[in-house]
């Protein structure tokens, strides 16, 4: 093993409102964990809001902090200045963004402090100009709302990205990766495997595995023209495919598509292109404040009067009851 680090690490976690318990849970407990296996506090950590007032998980749960944004500071440059500062993330991300905690997550790196996002917090690292010219990575259901918003930066629907002294990752259980994978850089691959066996886990997963089921165990379609013709689609949204350029793709006519999809999907592939159209546009809806004009464009439409047609047939509401339902259920 290596030898122990001269001093100890401090990690900052700031808790934005209705931040994901299990992506905070999954990064604070390896540092536990190895501080228990190693013997000594490796790991210290602090919990930060914006104001030093407890803050509430996505699930409801309360927890009270160390520290507001403005006490620390007053701590950067002293002794308890921190190793990593990881923003918590969750829902309605955007609502809870301030200048405030751009700037202070500025300050932190231009000092040298490692910055991470866990979660949907890659948005914050977007708004504090952090992620231009780097990787990073955000949830899949996020994904596309952040591409609309920070067209410079390159995400990926990976399990966890690190650049540079930026670290992000797509939250739940790709969280506790990304924390094994700085432990073993801070000590050794021996350190993590105890870790993975306290905590009952069989393996660090590569930064690059897919966040998500593959398409073959997702839809239950076995057939492989079908999955390269939905792999097409899916990356063809906002400026959709023909079915005859679909066609020339994968080296079938369009008869034998329409035949497939009646088979496999049970409905045509026009139908099934359109659903998946639609759903982006309901995650960037729902996830993203995004004019309604601005999804349709993102999601292959030519009008909003056609998008709005068409999202009423699917969903029995219109683009603009479904953000307005949203809304009132977040306050309610």
């Amino acid at each position: 093993m290596n030898n122990a680090p001269a001093h100890q690490r401090t990690v900052i976690f700031y808790l934005q409102p209705e931040f994901t318990m299990l992506a905070f849970c999954a990064a604070i407990e390896p540092l536990r964990s190895a501080n228990l296996i190693l013997g000594f506090d490796a790991y210290k950590w602090r919990l930060v809001s914006r104001t030093g007032e407890p803050v509430a998980a996505s699930n409801g749960i309360e927890l009270r902090v160390d520290t507001s944004i403005e006490d620390e500071r007053k701590l950067m440059l002293g002794q308890h200045r921190p190793s990593f500062l990881f923003v918590c993330g969750g829902l309605n991300i955007e609502r809870y963004h301030t200048k405030s905690l751009s700037a202070w997550l500025r300050e932190e790196y231009n000092r040298g402090v490692k910055i991470g996002g866990l979660c949907t917090a890659a948005y914050s690292l977007g708004a504090a100009g952090l992620l231009n010219d780097k990787r990073c990575a955000i949830h899949w259901e996020n994904l596309p709302g952040f591409q609309e918003a920070f067209p410079q930066v390159s995400v990926y629907s990976d399990l966890f990205e690190i650049d540079g002294n930026i670290y992000t990752c797509a939250g739940g259980t790709a969280t506790l990766d990304m924390m094994l994978s700085i432990i073993s850089d801070d000590f050794d691959d021996a350190t993590v495997n105890r870790i993975c066996e306290m905590v009952l886990t069989d393996r660090v997963r590569n930064p690059t595995d897919r966040q998500r089921l593959p398409l073959r165990a997702r839809l239950g379609v076995q057939n492989p023209k079908v999955l390269t013709i939905i792999e097409l689609m899916e990356a063809n949204l906002s400026e959709p495919l023909s079915l005859v350029e679909i066609a020339d793709h994968v080296g079938l006519s369009r008869r034998q598509i329409e035949r497939l999809f009646r088979q496999e999907m049970g409905r045509s592939p026009a139908r099934y292109y359109l659903e998946i159209r639609l759903d982006r546009a309901r995650h960037l809806l729902i996830q993203s404040s995004m004019p309604v004009v601005e999804v349709a464009i993102a999601c292959g439409f030519v009008s909003a009067s056609h998008f709005s047609k068409c999202y009423r047939e699917i969903y029995n509401k219109s683009p603009q009851q479904e953000r307005a339902d949203r809304k009132q259920l977040l306050v309610a």
